[in-house]
């Protein structure tokens, strides 16, 4: 079935050293966008730039990291289960569907894996972060607010009452809940969560602020002015080598993942992101 302004989607599976990857893109001729969703989400998250006509005009990817969504847990969750190893699964993943160029958007979890890609994939031709501090290091507890919900980012399992708070969270305090998003937090490897938390606090990760004030692509950084988890007052001390349009994007009345709450008007920044850097 045709979506309301793109082509008709394909989907499938690729396997690679850190499992069986599940994704979907767009049938375009357009150049590639790979979208990596956050912390015990999914790639659905996305449906709404896919059903956009952005997914008319770009191929769009998306992908359920390992431990996620359809994807199968990783064979050797520690070599996987970080920041550091979900980027190393995402260049497997590029790299076995023979895709050799992109734009990458991240959202939360997925943006520090985005910033990561900037300072180590060639590929990457810009990137876009949403719910995602440029930290690292020594200031990465400052890129953040304090929260009931951030206790839950490292815990290694979850009850359906906390999967149903994290999905809230993570969507927007007033946006109608939807069973996939409960689903997809409760089917999440719950052993991900520590083993990201051991590999940040070992700092084996990437300084996300390092590549922000580095990278010569441009770097896109929105984020909403009602986000409950990044500190927002942070991402203006960081001193970007190429922020896209000179400045940091608040969308006011937004949460943690705007490009859902409020697809019409993410869209059109992005679209434009994506004409500008692409041109």
């Amino acid at each position: 079935m045709k979506t309301k302004g793109a082509k008709m989607k394909k989907s499938g599976f690729t396997e690679t050293e850190h499992g069986r990857i599940a994704w979907v893109e767009t049938e375009s001729d357009g150049p590639a966008v790979l979208f990596i969703h956050g912390n015990s989400s999914a790639k659905e998250m996305f449906g709404r730039q896919f059903e956009s006509e952005i997914g008319r005009r770009y191929r769009l990817i998306a992908f359920d990291l390992p431990g996620h969504g359809e994807s199968s847990d990783a064979p050797d969750p520690g070599a996987t289960y970080s920041i550091h190893g979900f980027a190393n699964a995402a260049i497997a993943f590029l790299k076995a569907r023979g895709i050799s160029q992109a734009v990458v958007m991240g959202w939360s979890l997925g943006g520090h894996v985005a910033l990561e890609l900037m300072a180590r994939w060639p590929g990457t031709v810009a990137a876009w972060i949403t719910g995602t501090p440029p930290a690292g290091g020594a200031d990465m507890q400052d890129g953040f607010l304090p929260s009931e919900n951030m206790g839950l980012t490292f815990k290694d399992q979850f009850t359906e009452e906390e999967a149903r708070s994290q999905a809230q969270a993570g969507a927007g305090a007033d946006v109608p809940l939807e069973d996939w998003m409960v689903a997809v937090a409760l089917r999440a490897d719950g052993r991900f969560r520590p083993l990201m938390l051991q590999s940040i606090i070992e700092g084996k990760d990437m300084d996300g602020r390092e590549i922000a004030e580095t990278a010569l692509q441009p770097l896109a950084v929105v984020t909403g002015g009602a986000e409950p988890f990044v500190n927002n007052a942070f991402l203006n001390t960081v001193a970007y080598r190429n922020l896209w349009d000179g400045k940091v994007h608040v969308l006011d009345g937004l949460g943690h993942a705007p490009f859902w709450q409020d697809a019409p008007r993410f869209n059109a920044l992005f679209s434009r992101f994506l004409d500008e850097v692409i041109r």
